[in-house]
């Protein structure tokens, strides 16, 4: 009878189980929902920040206008 377990040559095909397959591709699925949920997360702080910088843009649009007019007027 033949003993069951790892081959010793490194280069012999394992047998994987249907079981061990299904088991580690939930583990690998688990993983994947983990790190696509951080990714969420940082592009809405990144989303968060872009609105931010927006408006200090839309800020200095404004102080140019003034100043240019004020420029004028004066």
């Amino acid at each position: 009878m033949a003993k069951r377990g790892r081959p010793k040559n490194p280069d012999t095909p394992v047998r994987v189980t249907t079981k061990d397959l299904l088991a580690k591709l939930e583990r690998h699925e688990a993983e994947c929902g983990l790190r696509l949920k951080n990714i969420e997360q940082r592009l809405n702080e990144g989303s968060k920040r872009f609105i931010r910088l927006e408006q200090y843009i839309w800020g200095l649009y404004a102080a140019i206008f003034v100043t240019a007019i004020a420029g004028k007027l004066f």
